[in-house]
């Protein structure tokens, strides 16, 4: 049994905020994985750990193939679904993990070791608050997939490592429809997450030297791609 998410699940997660008829008609209508990618999720879900959902899988699979980024960098590895899907779909990428939970960075170890038959990824053990100051790589694609409040303290040291034209991907920025809500009506273990993603919200949406954009897949995508040598962001 893995521990780490059973006991600790964001109950988010299971809050699709689009109509429950169209999250079944995505997720049952749009290829399924295959081979090792669908062994992942099926362990996923028995676990519950946190991996992205079927339809954010499929948009993936249009991103990587259409954007082609040679350099991915993704913060949140847990068993390594995504990254193994990042590198299925972007052959030619080399994709560099981040994760800090002991119990995730075995799992992910041997799922690289097993799956990652062109040694595309590499895993950095640790908090990313750490690590992303060490980083000297510029990359064309970030996935952000971690604590969501933690997205603010991230993103400068994420797009100052980010090529002009990059895009950022941050996963589970809804939380289930919560962010549209007064503060007064979240659940107060909620709330330090909330005001996490208000501050990005209003550090990205409407900055000019970023262009942004919403999407309801899953617990929801907020897309940023980066238009200038020089993001400013508030302080």
């Amino acid at each position: 049994m893995v521990e780490s998410y059973s006991k600790n699940a964001n109950h988010n997660m299971r809050r699709p905020v689009v109509k429950e008829e169209i999250v079944e008609l995505m997720r049952q209508r749009l290829a399924d994985n295959q081979g090792h990618l669908k062994e992942l999720a099926t362990f996923a879900k028995e676990e519950n750990i946190p991996v992205i959902p079927h339809e954010t899988v499929a948009y993936f699979r249009v991103l990587l193939q259409t954007v082609k980024p040679k350099k991915i960098l993704e913060i949140g590895t847990a068993i390594g679904f995504s990254a193994l899907l990042m590198a299925e779909f972007a052959p030619n990428s080399q994709i560099t993990t981040i994760d800090r939970n002991p119990e995730m960075i075995d799992l992910a170890k041997e799922n690289f070791a097993k799956y990652d038959k062109r040694q595309q990824i590499t895993l950095l053990e640790g908090d990313a608050v750490d690590l992303l100051a060490d980083l000297d790589e510029t990359y064309d694609l970030v996935f952000m997939d971690s604590a969501k409040s933690k997205y603010i303290v991230f993103l400068p040291q994420v797009l100052e490592n980010l090529a002009v034209g990059g895009l950022v991907v941050l996963d589970d920025i809804f939380q289930g429809g919560d962010v549209a809500k007064p503060i007064e009506e979240v659940r107060r273990g909620q709330r330090t997450i909330y005001r996490g993603l208000q501050k990005l919200f209003e550090a990205t949406l409407d900055n000019p030297d970023l262009t942004a954009s919403l999407l309801p897949l899953g617990d929801g995508l907020l897309l940023l791609r980066k238009n200038a040598p020089s993001v400013k962001l508030p302080d």
